[in-house]
């Protein structure tokens, strides 16, 4: 059985060598360069925290108070310190979602942004 083996793996060596040396007068087939599918370009969403805290960019600094709508490094810049913790991810519906948190000596503020808007405050 060995000796059918290395019959058989010589002979396909032997055809596709002689694949190689074809003296065919059949021009090459080219191969034609194929585009990359193109992707959506991710959305801009401006200034937003990074999972480590900080501002990827500059703050809008329209923000007077914390509320409704403001960015999320407009928080940042209005509570004047690092969060204690955030958490960055992107919902089923494709949509930025971050959730920052401050530990602060009266209790815990979490602050829930969706596509750079805060969203609701939870205390």
């Amino acid at each position: 059985m060995g000796m059918r083996v290395h019959l058989l793996a010589a002979a396909l060596l032997a055809v596709s060598l002689s694949a190689c040396n074809s003296t065919s007068s059949a021009p090459p087939v080219a191969s034609v360069p194929v585009a990359p599918a193109s992707m959506a370009a991710a959305p801009d969403f401006g200034a937003v925290i990074g999972p480590d805290g900080r501002c990827t960019g500059t703050p809008s600094a329209t923000a007077a108070a914390i509320a409704p709508g403001i960015g999320e490094c407009d928080l940042l810049t209005l509570k004047g310190k690092a969060p204690t913790d955030v958490l960055v991810g992107e919902s089923g519906k494709g949509q930025r979602e971050v959730q920052v948190l401050y530990s602060e000596p009266g209790g815990r503020e979490l602050y829930f942004f969706v596509n750079n808007k805060l969203d609701r405050i939870v205390k």
